[in-house]
């Protein structure tokens, strides 16, 4: 699991684990990390955590967010980034491997005419063994048992997908192929649809407007996604379904 190692003049204060999706940072005492210093905004900043990956993004603080020494709005946090608010530092640590790149959620894959991807070919069907896990010879003698096969990691037993209902890529559509897909526009509002083994699930992470789904406004909370609902995000309409 990912932590922050939180610091001042280089001494140790405290080590918070990233256990939530959104862990808030700010001086007001409603965060999940206080940092009681004028330097710090009531609500400075906010860390959107999706399986191993994690994402920083700058509240509009009045003194703004440092990562390695550089201002940001948005950052996608890499082991060993340390993240400076005034005198406060926090340094991020994961061990874990990574199931997205910073490409991945930098680039949106939605509403700029032509930039939607054709969805990939359907997997070829995988041959089922026999019980006993023995295959024959064309002359009837049993050949040496064959390992059962590895069981592959859980996965949505069907494949999601979304095609779009509204904007210049009317009709559209792209297979949720990739452990996180990011949705939207940067700077104006962006989330993520995150394939989990229970299904699918969409998070919200940048923007002052939430996704709202079947006309409903979502909270901060990730949100399941059900076949035929219809998503819409940076004044974008697409409909989520499975395969």
């Amino acid at each position: 699991m990912a932590k922050l190692i939180l610091s001042m003049d280089g001494l140790v204060l405290k080590e918070i684990s990233l256990s939530k999706e959104r862990t808030t940072i700010g001086r007001k005492p409603h965060n999940d990390i206080q940092i009681d210093n004028l330097a710090v905004s009531g609500e400075h900043a906010v860390i959107v955590t999706i399986l191993n990956d994690s994402f920083l993004e700058d509240l509009g603080s009045t003194n703004g967010t440092l990562v390695n020494g550089q201002p940001i709005k948005k950052h996608f946090l890499q082991p060993n980034d340390v993240i400076e608010l005034g005198k406060y530092k926090l340094k991020y640590i994961n061990e874990a491997p990574k199931v997205a790149a910073a490409a991945d959620f930098e680039k949106t894959m939605v509403l700029r005419p032509g930039s939607m991807p054709k969805p990939s070919a359907a997997a070829a069907p995988v041959a089922k063994a026999d019980g006993d896990h023995t295959v024959k010879n064309p002359g009837g003698t049993p050949a040496a048992p064959t390992p059962a096969p590895a069981v592959a990691p859980a996965t949505p037993a069907r494949q999601g997908a979304i095609q779009l209902l509204s904007g210049a890529n009317v009709g559209k559509e792209l297979i949720l192929t990739k452990a996180l897909t990011t949705l939207g526009k940067p700077g104006v509002q962006v989330a993520v649809i995150t394939r989990r083994p229970q299904g699918f699930f969409i998070t919200h992470v940048e923007g002052a407007h939430f996704p709202v789904v079947n006309g409903k406004t979502l909270d901060a909370q990730a949100h399941p996604l059900n076949d035929h609902d219809v998503i819409e995000i940076a004044g974008t309409k697409m409909e989520f379904f499975y395969k």
